[in-house]
């Protein structure tokens, strides 16, 4: 009797094994990698949609958000990630496009139809994501390039219940969100027609690349974030390093896609405006596809909060140094090779706080002892001296005066076009093999 029961496991085993080679064999090798990624962050009550949007316990009802994001690598397939990481309710997805914009251009409200496609989810053109979920659409053949556009357009017919949405306030890229399902429409149009500098829900789109192809994860605030640079100008420092590999022509260096997990106002050990990076730092770095690197530079904001007193800032100074050996363990312990930069200047002449709020002699101090921390080595396995590159030589407490963007903590597009050049693009080279978990 055991007999029949062993050949139909051997035929099953032998059916199961032909279509997993089937499968493997119907698609170019490589892996997903994330190519572009908006960090998911609750939306803050200035931040939501504005009427009629945003009624009472409602938001986006019967409404169409088109958006456009920036690739960061070539590839012949695709796939996008919506985000429900702070919804309090569910998130019931109707229909979502992808396209690329009218003439290439970032914040198009308008697409080349040409280019349109739908997004499915599990096989449907909707899908509902639990409240603190995620949802990813089933892969298409599109073929996209590094730097260049593409638009996504997500309807809403129900809307989400509440007020409490997922959203990235720092695209530095418009969005346009009118009434109706206008998903395949070839531009966004009627009278409730808005626009806003804003991502709401999408969180990552994927690229299917050769396993050459891998990502950096950047870990950051608003100086990562883009707040100082141009809207629709995708000249964030990331962006302008990234312009940069590319036109290296050099393999090593054009194989590298970019995934900017930076949120204004982010803190390293509190929450705050988006999740506390300690907290979010396997979400945000290690979950992501295809990760090779990771990429550190943030703690402005503890130190700035921090009280301007010796007790207040010895604390925050130890805690924001603890908190980086711990960003190393983890990613070594993921075989990650993990870089950081020097915190750039933030106080106004003669420490105004009126002027510039984190301005304090005291603050500086902590700055300047974080920063050798970074500078000694030990625990990231380089770091680029950003500090050295926009500081005041006469001030070394303030910005440049070629570099500061008008309020002496972030820099301007000259700045950010500085750190991008000075970046020690070299060390995606030397620890191209990744390193062990030892420490």
């Amino acid at each position: 009797m055991k007999l029949p029961f062993v050949a139909v496991g051997i035929v099953s085993l032998f059916a199961t094994n032909v279509r997993a080679q089937q499968t493997a064999s119907s698609h170019p090798a490589g892996h997903w990698v994330a190519a572009w990624t908006s960090m998911p962050q609750l939306t803050e009550p200035a931040n939501l949609p504005n009427p009629p949007f945003n009624t009472t316990g409602l938001v986006f009802a019967n409404s169409t958000i088109r958006s456009t994001i920036h690739v960061t690598t070539p590839s012949s397939r695709i796939r996008l990630r919506i985000s429900n990481a702070f919804g309090a309710t569910d998130l019931p997805i109707t229909n979502v496009t992808i396209a690329r914009p009218l003439n290439g251009t970032a914040g198009s409200s308008a697409i080349d139809t040409s280019t349109l496609q739908t997004l499915t989810f599990s096989g449907s053109p909707s899908f509902t994501i639990p409240n603190g979920a995620l949802v990813v659409s089933d892969p298409i053949d599109f073929e996209v390039k590094a730097q260049t556009e593409l638009s996504v357009s997500v309807f809403l017919e129900s809307g989400q219940v509440g007020n409490s949405i997922t959203s990235h306030p720092g695209s530095r890229t418009t969005s346009w969100m009118t009434f109706g399902n206008q998903v395949s429409a070839a531009n966004i149009t009627g009278p409730s027609v808005q626009s806003v500098a804003h991502w709401y829900f999408i969180s990552t789109l994927d690229a299917w690349v050769p396993k050459s192809i891998s990502t950096v994860a950047f870990v950051g605030d608003s100086i990562t974030d883009g707040r100082g640079s141009d809207d629709n100008m995708n000249n964030r420092w990331p962006d302008l390093l990234l312009a940069r590999l590319q036109a290296s022509r050099d393999p090593a260096l054009t194989s590298l896609a970019f995934a900017n997990q930076a949120a204004g106002g982010n803190r390293i050990l509190a929450d705050g405006l988006g999740p506390n990076a300690i907290g979010r730092f396997d979400r945000d770095v290690l979950a992501q596809p295809g990760v090779k690197f990771a990429f550190v530079f943030e703690g402005v904001n503890d130190i700035g909060v921090a009280d301007a007193t010796d007790a207040a800032q010895e604390a925050i100074g130890d805690a924001v140094i603890a908190a980086y050996k711990q960003f190393a363990l983890r990613a070594h312990a993921a075989g990650l090779p993990i870089f950081a930069a020097t915190i750039t200047p933030f106080s106004a002449p003669g420490f105004n706080t009126t002027v510039q709020p984190y301005s304090s002699a005291v603050r500086e101090a902590t700055r300047q002892r974080v920063n050798a921390f970074i500078r000694a080595g030990g625990w990231f396995d380089a770091f680029a001296d950003f500090d050295a590159v926009v500081r005041d030589p006469a001030a070394p407490s303030q910005l440049s005066a070629q570099f500061n963007s008008g309020d002496f903590l972030h820099p301007n597009v000259a700045g950010y076009t500085a750190v991008a050049e000075a970046f020690p693009a070299e060390i995606f080279k030397q620890f191209a093999e990744g390193v062990d978990g030892w420490a």
